[in-house]
């Protein structure tokens, strides 16, 4: 069974991953800095991918 801490850092990762703001990623873990809010906010390699994609300028033109 997953512990809360672990239950904390998954539902904080895949906000990130959603790409839930800062400030708002802050006010929900309840973190006072950006730089502690690091250690449980990691997006994975394909959730980047996917960033990058959706915001690529040339991808946008080819639609």
């Amino acid at each position: 069974m997953p512990s809360l801490h672990r239950l904390r850092h998954s539902a904080l990762t895949h906000d990130t991953e959603d790409a839930t703001s800062t400030p708002m990623l802050l006010a929900r873990s309840r973190h006072a800095s950006v730089r502690s809010l690091e250690r449980y906010a990691r997006p994975g390699v394909d959730a980047v991918a996917q960033h990058v994609a959706e915001r690529d300028p040339a991808a946008r033109r080819r639609r």
